[in-house]
């Protein structure tokens, strides 16, 4: 005689189980999503995310690009897939994934022909970072911001002008460079001019020489030499005064700020690159 199991389950938890099995079969029963892409060759999605990308759905193309990255693996398209993707974060405003998809690409292919590129858009990613979306709805420039993508960008730029001086995108990084540093520069007589508006004269004369020492021409120099002057003549330095002035003299004989003071409207620096 067969032996009987001890039933664990009434009658009412029988039907219930029986439910949720049957509904957890349904589920297994039905079919994931039909991916549209999958019978497209790697050039016709290629074609596909760039043309996405034209029409700003930023999005689908960028998971169209990673398709791409997977599919054509090994591949100088899965390289461009890569950099394109990057660029389309960058559209998308989005600089933290494209500046690691760069460096992911840069890690990857370090000797790849596109490297200037890489470097030209990382440069650019970080640049218009530090700009911000309002930067010229505000009027405030970059020498007011945080510096830190300033110079994340100038190293990127420095990098490719010294890795690749006849690259296509080497004369606009330098160009930019010029910005940069006027910017870095502009950013310490930022904090200058502030320590000096409220008596902290010791504190502006480091910040001016900072400026001076390590951007040496740049246009905020002319503004740094003045805040010297003043700081150290309101510190009765008369000598270390009298020595600032004498270099504001010789090294912009048409400076107006000795006569005007602060009060005058120096308009945007920036135009001057």
């Amino acid at each position: 005689m067969r032996p009987r199991f001890p039933t664990l389950l009434s009658w009412p938890g029988r039907a219930c189980a029986l439910a949720v099995l049957t509904a957890a079969l349904a589920g297994c029963a039905s079919s994931p999503p039909k991916d549209a892409t999958a019978n497209w060759s790697p050039n016709k999605l290629y074609a596909e995310a760039m043309d996405e990308r034209a029409a700003g759905n930023y999005d689908k193309a960028i998971q169209y690009f990673e398709k791409l990255e997977g599919r054509a693996a090994g591949t100088p398209l899965a390289q461009q897939a890569q950099l394109e993707k990057a660029y389309t974060h960058y559209k998308n405003g989005e600089p933290a994934q494209a500046l690691a998809t760069l460096d992911r690409f840069m890690r990857l292919h370090p000797t790849s022909p596109a490297l200037d590129y890489a470097l030209y858009l990382k440069g650019l990613v970080n640049f218009n970072d530090n700009l911000g979306l309002f930067g010229f709805i505000s009027q405030q420039d970059l020498s007011e911001r945080d510096q830190k993508a300033a110079k994340d960008s100038f190293e990127a730029f420095k990098q490719l002008v010294e890795r690749f001086p006849d690259s296509r995108y080497a004369a606009d990084a330098r160009q930019r460079m010029v910005y940069i540093v006027n910017a870095l520069a502009q950013s310490e007589v930022h904090i200058a001019r502030y320590y000096f508006r409220r008596g902290a004269y010791v504190a502006a004369i480091n910040r001016a020489q900072l400026a001076i020492r390590d951007y040496p021409n740049a246009p905020a120099n002319e503004e740094a030499l003045y805040l010297l002057y003043k700081s150290y003549e309101a510190l009765g330095m008369e000598q270390q005064a009298h020595d600032a002035r004498r270099v504001l003299e010789l090294n912009f004989p048409q400076s107006t700020l000795l006569t005007r003071g602060l009060t005058i409207d120096r308009g945007p620096w920036w135009r001057l690159w």
